[in-house]
């Protein structure tokens, strides 16, 4: 008796389907990625709960009232110019980086105003900077 061989299926996977799935992952991964950009200028801010801190250095206050004029270690400026700004924090520091720089600001200042100061801050190269706050008034219980 003779028998008739089956033919042999030749057995192969199809990638199609796997390298949609992968694109459709890479996709998703790449839409989905957030992008941050990093700041040139290093802030340390205060808590507003914390406590005061004791030792009094050499260091830089500029004050900005609520019409968003500056005063400098207690001298006022002419004006609110970027450049008159630089040049006093520049002829204080004589040129010392280094030095920790505060910056006070009226709770109605021009948020413009504050943005200046920390740009001349920054383009100057100083990285010792924080802002003052005051502390939150306790409830009445």
């Amino acid at each position: 008796m003779k028998f008739r061989r089956q033919k042999l299926e030749e057995v192969s996977v199809n990638l199609t389907p796997l390298i949609d799935v992968v694109f459709l992952l890479l996709i998703f991964f790449m839409v989905s990625t957030t992008f941050t950009k990093e700041t040139h200028l290093s802030i340390d801010l205060p808590e507003a709960a914390g406590e005061a801190s004791a030792d009094v250095q050499e260091q830089i206050e500029i004050l900005i009232n609520e019409a968003g004029e500056y005063t400098i270690n207690a001298r006022q400026l002419v004006d609110e110019d970027i450049d008159t700004l630089k040049k006093a924090i520049r002829r204080i520091s004589d040129g010392d980086t280094s030095l920790p720089m505060v910056i006070t600001a009226h709770a109605q200042t021009p948020h413009e105003s504050v943005v200046r100061a920390m740009d001349a801050a920054g383009q100057m190269g100083f990285i010792h900077l924080s802002i003052t706050t005051r502390q939150p008034a306790e409830p009445e219980a």
